[in-house]
């Protein structure tokens, strides 16, 4: 899992630089799906075009990493970054191109068995004039 975790950090950073930053890029494996992750994504730019964004993130995953990866999987889950969850995540764990591992607890309202928190971290706020 090691390894799987940091092909995914280094995923993350290559992407926030290219795209924008994430406000939440994680990996939950679920109690009902201990085999699988699901890889939770959140920025604004994801939010402006979530399929699109799920797209991306499958190509990138295949071109960067290989497709074997994939198979780990079980989906990409894109979240707008005002969701109230995100928010909440976003104040309980802040780190940024890291790895915080959290066990047996509940986001989203799903039962996760483990979690991979990559990054965390408030959006920046709006510009004012």
């Amino acid at each position: 899992m090691v390894e799987l975790t940091e092909k995914f950090a280094r995923l993350e950073s290559q992407i926030a630089r290219e795209k924008g930053e994430f406000t939440l890029f994680a990996l939950f494996m679920r109690e009902d799906v201990p085999d699988r992750w699901d890889l939770i994504i959140s920025a604004p730019w994801v939010a402006e075009d979530k399929q699109g964004a799920v797209d991306y993130l499958v190509a990138q995953i295949k071109s960067r990493l290989d497709a074997g990866v994939l198979t780990h999987l079980s989906r990409i889950v894109p979240v707008d970054p005002q969701d109230a969850a995100v928010q909440d995540l976003n104040r309980a764990i802040q780190v940024e191109h890291g790895n915080v591992e959290v066990n047996d607890s509940n986001f989203f309202g799903l039962a996760i068995k483990r979690a991979h928190i990559i990054t965390s971290k408030s959006p920046p706020a709006p510009a004012t004039r």
